[in-house]
């Protein structure tokens, strides 16, 4: 699978390298010179990195947008990734773009463009509203396609197996990205040098089919 990525922060860069390590094809666009050396000297694989503006027709052709599977924008600007998302669909015929969407009231208007909207608030809203199961795992939303999901699982407090481990030494399913952790009701974002604890809550994005596999990984049941 060949995916491009807009943006070159956190949540792209952890995306990218997760993608990286799972045998998939990556290219990043990002604005920032500084930034860009950095994905370059840490991201495996010497992905393809583009310095420029993914709303720019240019450099989405240079990253070679009209070829990828999937598009994601993961900027920390809504208006970026809409537009982004825009061009590529209607410019480069990607058949699917997925969107970080920081504000919760714009994922109505991705959503209704066909673009396949994620928001870390209504992720995390949604599963403070409900109660959990020790060790269970339950889906929080399906996406438009219907073979991905966001998934929410909690760690036993007893026994656990990756608890003291870092993110980057887990052996998770292909596909399987941690989002973020629900840890003492603070909000952690998922880097490759967090470590989980017992009785967090783990936000997870994930091929449906491979969420039973995910939740034996964490919880070893």
């Amino acid at each position: 699978m060949y995916v491009v990525v807009n943006g070159g922060g956190k949540v792209a860069s952890y995306l990218a390298r997760t993608l990286l390590e799972g045998g998939h094809a990556v290219a990043l666009i990002e604005k920032r010179e500084d930034v860009v050396h950095k994905l370059s000297s840490e991201l495996p694989g010497s992905p393809l990195i583009i310095q420029g503006d993914g709303c720019d027709a240019a450099y989405q052709e240079d990253a070679g947008v009209s070829r990828a599977d999937v598009f994601v924008a993961a900027t920390g600007d809504d208006d970026d990734n809409l537009v982004s998302c825009q061009l590529a669909k209607v410019a480069f015929g990607v058949p699917r773009t997925v969107s970080r969407v920081n504000n919760p009231k714009n994922e109505r208007i991705f959503n209704a463009l066909g673009i396949e909207a994620i928001s870390s608030t209504t992720i995390i809203s949604r599963m403070i509203e409900e109660e959990a199961t020790i060790g269970d795992i339950r889906t929080l939303t399906s996406l438009r396609r219907g073979n991905m999901a966001i998934v929410e699982i909690e760690l036993p407090t007893d026994r656990c197996v990756v608890c003291g481990k870092k993110v980057a030494a887990l052996n998770l399913p292909v596909d399987c990205i941690l989002v973020a952790l629900i840890r003492n009701d603070e909000v952690i974002t998922v880097h490759g040098d967090t470590e989980l604890d017992a009785g967090d809550v783990v936000i997870a994005f994930t091929k449906t089919e491979h969420e039973a596999k995910l939740k034996r990984a964490l919880t070893g049941v």
